[in-house]
C-alpha cells in the first residue's frame, strides 16, 4: 500500500490542533485523523493523546483476519482511548472540556474498516466512483437528515461547528463503523473539516482521480483549502491500494 499525509495549521489559526498518524504492522495499516477542541492548547493535547495512544495499541496487534475482528478492535480501543483523554481532562484543569473528533481506518489487503466520531470524514474513490463513507455527528447534519434545513443552508449555518459527538468529552462514547472492500488502485481519503469546509466534493474527486503522486494530491488539496481562506487547521491522509508504499509516523 502507498500512503501520504500532512497536517497544516492553515492561514488564520496560531496553533495546529489536528493530529494525523499512519502506522503499519503485520496486520495492515492504521490511519487516523483527529481534530482537537478545547481551551488554550487543550485541543492539541486531546488529538495528540488520541493518535499516540492508538499508535501504541496498534503496535501490539499481530493479525486482523476479517472485518469482524477489525470492528471489534476499533470498538474496544476507542473506549480505552476515550477514558485516557477524559481522565486527563479531569485531572488537569487547563484541559477541562477538551475533546477531539476521530476518523480511523484499519486497512488490509482486502478490506478497510472505518470508525468515526464527530465531523472528520472518510471518502472512497474506486471503480464505482467517489463517495463519502462517513456521516458527520454534527448539529447541521442532523438538521439536514431530518429535513429541517437544506444542504445549501448547512454550508452557512451559524452553528455549523457544533458537534453532537466527540472523543474524550464524556465517560463513554459511541463509534460508528463501516467496512468496505478495498481493491487495487482504490484510494481512501481521511480528513478534518478544515479541508471539507473549503474544498468542494467536485474538487476532491477531481484531485483524487488524476494521475499525480499521492504526495502531490495531498499538497494540492491543502493548498486549495488555504487559497479558499484557510481559517481552520487542515489535515489529509491518503491511502492507495498498490504494491508500493511510503510510510511515516505522525504529524501534529
Amino acid at each position: 500500500m502507498e500512503t501520504f499525509y500532512l497536517s497544516d495549521k492553515g492561514r488564520v489559526r496560531q496553533h495546529n490542533e489536528d493530529c494525523v498518524g499512519v502506522f503499519e504492522n503485520e496486520a495492515g495499516i492504521l490511519a487516523i485523523v483527529a481534530d482537537g477542541m478545547g481551551g488554550h492548547l487543550a485541543g492539541d493535547v486531546a488529538s495528540q493523546m488520541t493518535v499516540s495512544s492508538f499508535k501504541i495499541l496498534w503496535e501490539q496487534v499481530k493479525t486482523i483476519e476479517n472485518p469482524k475482528e477489525a470492528e471489534a478492535w476499533l470498538t474496544a480501543k476507542i473506549s480505552e482511548v476515550n477514558k485516557v483523554v477524559y481522565d486527563h481532562s479531569l485531572t488537569n484543569p487547563e484541559c477541562q472540556g477538551m475533546g477531539t473528533t476521530f476518523v480511523g481506518a484499519i486497512i488490509t489487503s482486502s478490506f478497510a474498516t472505518i470508525g468515526h466520531i464527530g465531523d472528520s470524514r472518510c471518502y472512497l474513490l474506486n471503480n464505482s466512483g467517489y463517495k463519502q463513507v462517513t456521516n458527520d455527528h454534527s448539529l447541521v447534519n442532523e438538521l439536514v437528515r431530518t429535513g429541517q434545513i437544506s444542504k445549501d443552508d448547512a454550508e452557512h449555518h451559524p452553528r455549523k461547528n457544533v458537534l453532537l459527538r466527540a472523543l474524550g468529552t464524556e465517560q463513554s462514547v459511541e463509534l460508528d463503523l463501516t467496512t468496505i472492500e478495498f481493491e487495487q488502485d482504490n484510494i481512501l481519503l481521511l480528513c478534518s473539516d478544515g479541508l471539507t469546509n473549503k474544498v468542494s466534493d467536485e474538487m476532491l474527486q477531481e484531485e483524487l482521480s488524476n494521475r499525480h503522486p499521492l504526495s502531490e494530491k495531498v499538497e494540492t488539496l491543502i493548498q486549495q483549502a488555504n487559497d479558499n481562506g484557510g481559517e481552520d487547521n487542515i489535515s489529509v491522509a491518503l491511502i492507495k491500494m498498490t504494491t508500493n508504499h511510503e510510510l511515516g509516523e505522525e504529524s501534529c
